[in-house]
């Protein structure tokens, strides 16, 4: 197998042809590394996915055409996403992302529509550990 660094090729308009945005979404979504970190600082955008932030939740929306509901397997587990696809679907679907908070599973909410799979990730609330001693 031979390993290449990636070339562009821009049309006349200095605008890429869609075949090769294609290609470059491609090997942007295999050369990266799995598991994705967000920050609070900054919104992340790419092509393969986009996450926003507010103070009670992270949004995630990641297209995945082709692919229904129950093709779909998602799992979460403490601040980490890890999003599948079930053998069988037509499209291979592996990703996960970190996020800088703990999730509360209750209160969020996933959503597939029009083959955009959108991700309403709540932010767990802190629980307070501390107790009160009577004093005799």
């Amino acid at each position: 197998m031979i390993f290449t660094a990636p070339m562009i090729r821009r049309s006349s308009q200095g605008f890429p042809r869609a075949a090769d945005q294609a290609l470059q979404r491609f090997l942007q979504s295999t050369l990266t590394p799995p598991l994705n970190r967000l920050s609070e600082a900054s919104a992340s955008a790419s092509a393969a996915f986009t996450a926003t932030q507010d103070e009670h939740a992270t949004t995630l929306q990641l297209d995945v055409p082709g692919v229904s509901r129950e093709q779909l397997q998602l799992r979460l587990e403490g601040a980490q996403v890890h999003l599948t696809s079930v053998e069988g679907a037509p499209r291979k679907v592996q990703r996960s992302w970190e996020l800088d908070h703990e999730i509360d599973a209750a209160a969020s909410s996933a959503k597939l529509e029009h083959g955009v799979l959108t991700l309403r990730l709540a932010k767990l609330a802190p629980v307070d550990k501390a107790q009160t001693l009577s004093i005799e």
